[in-house]
């Protein structure tokens, strides 16, 4: 797609979560064996906790938008394609790609660009259920994970989604800005047996609305 910049994301926080959890799980037990009174054991370890927290949200969190960075959605796809497959649940993948952004860029200003990614991921989040979880993948794309939802049920929110973005009056620094977007989306099935290709077939879902036009919804079939 347009310009996917796979290397955007490395301003974040760069360390897994698993690694922050051993981190923390660690340092706590080196507190609890320091001899120091018991309260100021638990004064200090609440303060890392605390900071911890924080760290570990960066580490999963793209700092542009706010959603959940590439790292995390790689993590998070894995897991819930495993238990959508091993339970035979239904589960539905988005791509969605802000049509023509580079000349968005290329016209405007990149702090133009950063002002219209911030507010379509708003309009994601706002489309979208709570239950379902949202990505910044890379430049400008976005992923979406739509739990218990067959791809023909998951087409209800996207479409809305879709007509918003396309009637959202963007405009930044006095320029009102056009925006669309296009989607594609795939679902577990029988034909179906890894997470890669679950990406791929909603990744080529993506290109066909790219080719018919862009500003829709496709679904690879």
């Amino acid at each position: 797609m347009e310009e996917r910049r796979q290397n955007n994301l490395g301003e974040n926080f760069d360390i897994p979560a698993s690694v922050l959890d051993e981190i923390q799980k660690n340092i706590e037990d080196i507190i609890l064996n320091f001899d120091i009174p018991e309260g100021n054991k638990i004064d200090v370890i609440k303060k890392i906790n605390f900071m911890y927290s924080q760290t570990r949200f960066l580490s999963v969190t793209d700092s542009l938008t706010g959603l959940y960075n590439r790292r995390h959605f790689e993590d998070t796809l894995e897991r819930e394609f495993l238990r959508a497959s091993r339970y035979k649940n239904n589960l539905s993948f988005a791509i969605i790609d802000v049509d023509f952004f580079k000349k968005v860029n290329d016209t405007y200003g990149h702090s133009t660009g950063d002002y219209v990614l911030k507010e379509v991921a708003y309009l994601i989040l706002q489309n979208l259920r709570k239950t379902d979880m949202v990505f910044r993948y890379g430049g400008e794309e976005f992923a979406v994970i739509i739990t218990e939802t067959p791809k023909e049920k998951a087409i209800v929110p996207l479409e809305r989604l879709r007509k918003a973005v396309e009637e959202y009056p963007f405009s930044y620094n006095g320029q009102d800005i056009k925006i669309t977007i296009s989607i594609g989306i795939s679902e577990v099935c029988e034909n179906i047996t890894t997470v890669h290709q679950l990406f791929d077939d909603a990744d080529r879902a993506l290109y066909k609305a790219k080719e018919n036009g862009r500003n829709q919804i496709q679904i690879n079939l």
